[in-house]
């Protein structure tokens, strides 16, 4: 017998800190057997890769979806995950991030981590010993990717060829990541940001390497007729990320920027062509503290986008939302569920 037909699965025992430290082809696949995990979860199939395994979820950061999607996703695995939130660990506080990390590592089978400093991520999965999965840090935003294209992939049926376009700032997580998911994939995409917030250069050569394998065209502009052309995913993002208070300057900065009809209509794409994606929480109105904060601040009622499109039928948000949970289950499973995955 061929037992080289049998070998463990590359993805196993491998940490995912960013989408651009795996081939274009892994990023398929993972979007693709997140759609195989969702039609199982649908269908009442179980599904438990991770039976018996404890998965440390760890947040700096607070959350909503990102810490629901792990912890389901866990459990329809599976496997128990336990909440570390701010005030239980200490990463380079009161303890080194290495010293967290070999602890916690010799407790745990996978570790979730959510937090500020990339460089926090990486150092827990070069001392940890198990899977780290990167659920956002200042830099990058992997999980969410996964996502966001199996979204777009279950609109549209493929990926290769389409156009997106990224409205906002265009040097937050979600804007490097969806740079570099999309140059993979092979999807066209614009970053639609004012001069002050548009892709750092280091960002843009990651992206373009990857571009120049799969044809994928990359455009980062302040014009938005230019920007929306024939687009088929319009995605924006808050303006102001957590960790930041520079509310007057973004405002000022983004309003222009804002996603409404005007911008939809503008874009010329079919209506059916067209989809609107955002990663939430999103400003659409003034039923928040910060939305009633703005208005009576800056007298806006919607801010990174209209009400009008976040209700109207291109939205997309609360599907993109719900599958963070399936891809979520995808990535864990993958590497950490001792699957046979074929060379892909």
């Amino acid at each position: 017998m061929d037992t080289k037909k049998f070998e463990q699965s590359h993805f196993q025992g491998k940490s995912f800190l960013a989408v651009k430290d795996f081939a274009p082809e892994e990023i398929e696949y993972l979007i693709d057997f997140s759609l195989h995990l969702k039609y199982l979860k649908k269908h009442n199939i179980p599904h438990h890769y991770l039976a018996g395994k404890n998965i440390a979820l760890l947040f700096e950061k607070t959350s909503t979806r990102t810490r629901a999607a792990f912890t389901t996703a866990a459990i329809d695995l599976g496997a128990h995950p336990e909440f570390m939130g701010s005030n239980d660990i200490q990463l380079g506080k009161k303890e080194s991030v290495e010293d967290t990390a070999k602890v916690l590592g010799s407790m745990f089978d996978g570790l979730e981590f959510r937090g500020f400093l990339h460089q926090n991520v990486e150092d827990l999965a070069k001392y940890a010993g198990v899977p780290v999965w990167n659920g956002l840090t200042d830099d990058w935003h992997p999980t969410q990717m996964i996502a966001d294209f199996m979204t777009i992939k279950e609109n549209f049926g493929y990926l290769k060829g389409l156009n997106l376009t990224f409205v906002g700032d265009g040097r937050n997580n979600v804007a490097n990541s969806l740079l570099v998911a999309s140059a993979m994939l092979g999807v066209n995409a614009r970053i639609l940001a004012p001069k002050a917030l548009q892709t750092t250069p280091e960002v843009l050569a990651i992206a373009q390497k990857f571009a120049d394998q799969t044809g994928a065209e990359l455009l980062i502009t302040d014009d938005m007729e230019v920007a929306v052309k024939n687009t088929n995913v319009i995605y924006t993002d808050v303006w102001v990320s957590m960790g930041e208070s520079n509310w007057e300057e973004r405002v000022n900065l983004l309003k222009p920027y804002q996603v409404n009809m005007d911008m939809i209509k503008l874009s010329g794409t079919p209506e059916n062509e067209l989809i609107f994606l955002h990663c939430l929480p999103a400003f659409h109105d003034t039923k928040t503290e910060y939305g009633e904060e703005i208005f009576e601040k800056y007298g806006i009622t919607e801010m990174e986008v209209s009400d009008e499109v976040f209700n109207s039928k291109y939205a997309r948000q609360f599907d993109e939302a719900e599958n963070r949970m399936h891809s979520i289950k995808a990535i864990m499973a993958a590497t950490l569920g001792n699957l046979f995955v074929p060379k892909v």
